[in-house]
């Protein structure tokens, strides 16, 4: 087992270079003196002394530290305290112990005469740093009790922070779920409406055919239970729960009286009224979260919602994975986002690519002709790319250009079905830009992102004088003499070489 001479320790107040100048054998670290030996300051205190010590200047280079550490990247901060405090032998290499084996690999790279060694590899170096880790606080100079202790509470926020950081107003995770349980709900509520329906239906078949909503149903059969209860006593409630329909309700109270239907015990009655109740309260949460999601697509992305609607836009950032990643899209990807088993079995079978995929969902694609299914979601797609490059690119959410374009995307499915010429993509844009700095707001542009001017030079470029047809006609005299001189010269100098050769030849015969 190689000797460990150096020991780096990542702290939270700065980086820790330990020599090591007594070290135990693996066989004696499995001895319970040797490992009590790693816990007694005293003891330990004569096994490593501090070389140097490099703390972080402020709190942002020490969050940029830990950072490079943790991606196993070494910064030029410790380059500096490695060259500094660390000698390198071109005989022998040094050997240098450290916790994190993707930050070794990084030093190993950089320095060819430093072999490092981590706590995997070998059981020294975990044992000592477990021991500098320990003591750190006491080894380290200039370091009162507590230092550590607040810099790594901090630190710790601080790192946290930075990996999960987001902006609470624009972020579209919480859409990608709402949409999730949404759809999860829509199955949900079929399913448990149709058990409703085939329990109850026991007890009184005739509602069926009356109350065809899932919703009505549910709370009719939770209002009037027995059937044989039901008079006309019940009429005017009955009628608000079928939305004030006086015909429907009164072909209720008079299907009740001459149903069909079986009788019920009181437990299973009661029974399936607890049910019902069950799916009444699903149906209105399902509604209150359909409006939370409607709210918060005004705020995430309100131009692709004007555009096409809350759920299938909700529904593309979902299957894009976020607004970003939808707005890198290129429209055509947008254009099929939601049918890849179909465009790589037409890939496959080398049959015909699908023409779109959840932008089916959308009232234009419905609205167009078969004929123009293709073409319509093909100018959808790339109108909701746009849309979607707004939302995710400004700052102040504004549905204007979302109404505007929803209205370029009329006109083209008027144009497909009568023929009239639609306005300009530029002039369109520019208008609701106008608008939209009409009414005070901003277009919250990023002055750093636009590209500056080029540089002048102060040279007025100079006007091209027209040329005289005499020069063009000396030019071309001149043109025609170098091809001459260059095809005379080659002809010359293939006549002289078979000269050359036939004197060889004769040389030879001699």
């Amino acid at each position: 087992m190689a000797s460990i001479d150096y020991l780096l320790h990542e702290a939270a107040v700065g980086y820790a270079i330990f020599k090591v100048v007594h070290q135990q054998n693996v066989v004696a670290l499995h001895q319970k003196e040797v490992a009590a030996a790693s816990a007694d300051l005293s003891k330990f205190g004569k096994m490593v002394t501090l070389v140097h010590f490099a703390p972080w200047r402020n709190a942002a280079d020490a969050l940029e530290q830990i950072h490079m550490v943790s991606e196993g990247m070494m910064s030029d901060y410790l380059k500096s305290a490695i060259e500094l405090n660390i000698p390198q032998a071109k005989k022998q290499k040094v050997v240098l112990g450290v916790a994190d084996k993707n930050l070794a690999g990084s030093i190993r790279a950089v320095f060819p005469g430093v072999e490092c060694e981590t706590g995997d590899t070998s059981e020294v170096v975990a044992d000592l740093l477990r021991g500098v880790r320990l003591h750190a606080p006491k080894l380290l100079k200039g370091l009162t009790e507590g230092d550590e202790e607040r810099a790594q509470l901090g630190l710790g926020h601080a790192f946290s922070r930075a990996k999960v950081k987001f902006n609470v107003h624009k972020n579209d995770n919480h859409i990608i779920r709402a949409i999730a349980v949404l759809d999860s709900l829509d199955k949900g509520v079929n399913l448990f409406s149709q058990k409703v329906r085939e329990w109850y239906g026991w007890h009184f078949p005739e509602l069926y055919a009356i109350a065809s909503d899932n919703l009505t149903y549910a709370k009719l059969a939770l209002f009037i239970g027995d059937k044989t209860t039901l008079g006309d006593k019940d009429f005017h409630e009955l009628a608000g729960i079928v939305n004030e329909d006086e015909e429907k309700a009164q072909a209720i109270v008079d299907a009740a009286k001459i149903s069909m239907g079986r009788d019920i015990s009181d437990v299973d009655m009661t029974n399936i009224e607890t049910f019902s109740g069950k799916v009444v309260k699903l149906v209105e949460y399902r509604r209150s979260l359909y409006s939370y999601l409607v709210e918060k697509m005004s705020t995430v992305a309100p131009n692709l919602a004007t555009l096409i609607g809350e759920v299938v836009a909700a529904r593309l950032i979902q299957k894009a994975g976020s607004l970003t990643n939808l707005a890198k899209y290129p429209a055509s990807t947008l254009q099929i986002l939601g049918a890849e088993k179909a465009l790589f079995r037409a890939l496959k079978t080398k049959s015909n690519t699908p023409k779109f995929g959840l932008i089916y969902h959308s009232s234009f694609i419905g609205r167009a002709a078969q004929k123009d299914k293709g073409r319509i979601s093909r100018y959808l797609a790339n109108k909701a790319s746009i849309a979607s490059r707004i939302d995710n690119f400004s700052e102040h959410p504004s549905t204007k250009f979302g109404e505007v374009l929803r209205g370029q995307v009329e006109d083209r499915l008027e144009f497909y079905a009568t023929g009239k010429k639609p306005e300009k993509n530029a002039d369109v844009m520019g208008k609701a830009m106008a608008d939209l700095l009409a009414e005070g707001d901003d277009m919250a542009i990023d002055t750093e992102m636009i590209d500056g001017p080029l540089p002048s030079t102060g040279d007025t470029p100079k006007e091209k004088k027209p040329k005289d047809k005499k020069e063009k006609k000396d030019k071309k005299e001149e043109k025609k003499k170098r091809r001459h001189s260059e095809v005379n010269g080659t002809i010359d100098a293939e006549v002289d070489g078979e000269k050359k050769k036939k004197k060889k030849k004769r040389h030879s015969e001699a």
